[in-house]
C-alpha cells in the first residue's frame, strides 16, 4: 500500500479552523444535486444557530436516520452556492469514494461545543 503525501500545516493553521458539534433538525432530499445528496439544518447551539449544508450521504444513510445525529462541521467556511441551495457549513466525515460515514460524537454532547 501506497502512502500519500501529507500536506503539513502550522498548529496557528488548524486553530483557525471551527469545528463544531451540531444535531440534525432536518434532512430532505436534494434532486437538483450533480451527485445524490441531502440538504440538512444543522443546530449548533444559541452562539451559531441553525445552518444549513449538503451532504452526499445517501449511500449509508436514510433520512430519517439523520433526525437527531450529533454530528461534526466546519462552521467558519464562506458560504457555498450550490444550484438553488446555500451551503453554510460543511458536514466532517470519512472518504472512501462514494462511501461516506460521518464523524460524530459517541456521546450526546452539548450543541455547538468546539472540536480541538
Amino acid at each position: 500500500m501506497e502512502n500519500k503525501a501529507i500536506n503539513n500545516i502550522s498548529y496557528q493553521d488548524f486553530e483557525k479552523i471551527e469545528m463544531r458539534v451540531g444535531t440534525i433538525l432536518e434532512a430532505n432530499d436534494f434532486p437538483d444535486a450533480r451527485k445524490p445528496a441531502y440538504q440538512l439544518i444543522i443546530d449548533f447551539g444559541i452562539e451559531i444557530g441553525n445552518k444549513k449544508s449538503s451532504a452526499q450521504i445517501t449511500k449509508r444513510y436514510a433520512k430519517e436516520d439523520l433526525i437527531g445525529k450529533q454530528i461534526i462541521a466546519v462552521v467558519n467556511f464562506p458560504k457555498k452556492q450550490i444550484g438553488k441551495f446555500m451551503s453554510e457549513c460543511l458536514v466532517l466525515g470519512s472518504v472512501n469514494k462514494d462511501d461516506i460515514v460521518l464523524l460524530s460524537t459517541d456521546l450526546k454532547v452539548e450543541n455547538g461545543l468546539l472540536i480541538g
